[in-house]
């Protein structure tokens, strides 16, 4: 039997936006499964600071996606990650407990954390239409804050939102982690390993399937990076890497990075006064148009600056690089490591540009023929364990379990 479900997610997007698209992808396959999903999602959006989905003037507006309901809600605008921020991320929290009306009344409630305030007012719409609610955790909030240094453990916010993500942990009927590692941070906690389930980032395979451009038409050979130009991406270090590979004379690689971000415009500047030519930045594409820019490319780049370590999630932009089928370097220390696991591509150290050109420089001397066969070997895994098909199907098995199986489990 069909299930209604409310997915409350800040920083959710439509396939027509760019960025990552989890949420949207997961509640296609389910309503194709006979459930009723409805997504809750700030229209003032946060890669280009603008109301992209609501007029500034509007407080909600409904719209629908293959069969995908979105509720765009008018949250507070900023322009930089300061207080203002945090504003926006309140709003969200408050302004979504008074956008169900006239909805259908949900089964489960998904209270989804970039931030605690999303997961907080799932919690809340739960409890208020008698649902199920489940805690996803995408970003461990407050440890993020303390791996980046931006705030200590003796800082009061942070000893407030460890109360909070307990109390999270406590009231969900099951947690949702995107990363492995995740389980061991919130069983110290005390909770019981039962409720917690992994359901990492997947990709719709489908997408990547019909992707006909012809590299060897053109006679560079092309790096490419997709996806948000942010502090943690640490495209500091691929510029550096750049440089590293002109220095030494590999004139034919070129680096291509796709995106938006608050750091694009200081790496702009930088690749200026490095005096690179071998580097190229590129506007952000919507989700549908990605396969296109990473058919692009003979080999794909994702960089991690080294706080996002041990407790951090699942890294979206991976499993569309290994559907695309291209070799893959990655500079980052992750505790789940597909990139090494299927041998489609190097996991080289965060931080490293000199690891990094050295890769990249691997990959260009290398024949062909073993650059297709790793991007190969990563498709198939993929396909295997990252298909948005196979991670729907567990989330239903989620659903049905906390719907239909008694009461909720005590930590």
């Amino acid at each position: 039997m069909g299930k209604t479900l409310w997915i409350l997610n800040h920083y959710a997007i439509s396939p027509d936006m760019p960025g990552g698209t989890r949420h949207f992808d997961l509640a296609s396959e389910l309503v194709k499964k006979g459930h009723d999903v409805t997504i809750f999602a700030s229209g003032f959006d946060h890669h280009t600071h603008r109301y992209m989905k609501i007029d500034p003037k509007e407080k909600i507006r409904v719209e629908e996606y293959d069969g995908v309901r979105f509720v765009w809600i008018n949250t507070t605008p900023y322009s930089k990650n300061d207080w203002r921020r945090v504003v926006n991320m309140i709003s969200y929290g408050w302004r979504v407990l008074r956008c169900d009306r006239g909805l259908p009344k949900p089964d489960v409630v998904i209270g989804s954390s970039m931030h605690p305030f999303a997961a907080l007012a799932g919690w809340r719409l739960a409890r208020k239409h008698k649902a199920r609610f489940i805690f996803e955790v995408r970003d461990l909030w407050p440890q993020v804050l303390v791996d980046m240094g931006a705030m200590s453990e003796t800082n009061l916010v942070v000893k407030l939102l460890r109360k909070l993500e307990k109390f999270l942990y406590v009231r969900s009927d099951r947690v949702i982690v995107l990363g492995t590692q995740m389980k061991e941070y919130i069983a110290r906690y005390g909770i019981n390993e039962k409720k917690i389930v992994w359901i990492p980032n997947g990709v719709v395979i489908s997408r990547y399937n019909n992707n006909m451009v012809n590299n060897k038409d053109r006679n560079d050979f092309r790096v490419i990076y997709l996806g948000a130009h942010s502090i943690t991406n640490a495209l500091n270090v691929l510029l550096e890497a750049a440089k590293i590979v002109q220095d030494q004379g590999y004139a034919n690689i070129n680096f291509h990075l796709v995106g938006d971000g608050p750091e694009k415009g200081k790496l702009i500047q930088q690749a200026e006064e490095m005096k690179l030519n071998n580097v190229k930045f590129r506007q952000p594409v919507p989700k549908d148009k990605v396969a296109d820019v990473l058919e692009e490319a003979d080999v794909l780049v994702l960089t991690k600056d080294s706080t996002f370590g041990k407790y951090s999630g699942s890294i979206l932009k991976l499993f569309d690089y290994m559907a695309a089928s291209k070799p893959i370097v990655c500079s980052a220390a992750v505790d789940y490591d597909p990139v090494s696991i299927s041998s489609c591509g190097f996991t080289v150290p965060p931080e490293d540009p000199e690891a990094l050109a050295k890769a990249i420089i691997k990959l260009y001397v290398m024949q062909p023929e073993e650059r297709q066969a790793m991007g190969k070997r990563g498709r198939e895994y993929v396909e295997k364990y990252h298909s948005i098909s196979v991670l729907a199907n567990k989330l239903e098995q989620v659903l049905d379990e906390v719907c239909d199986k008694g009461p909720h489990l005590e930590s």
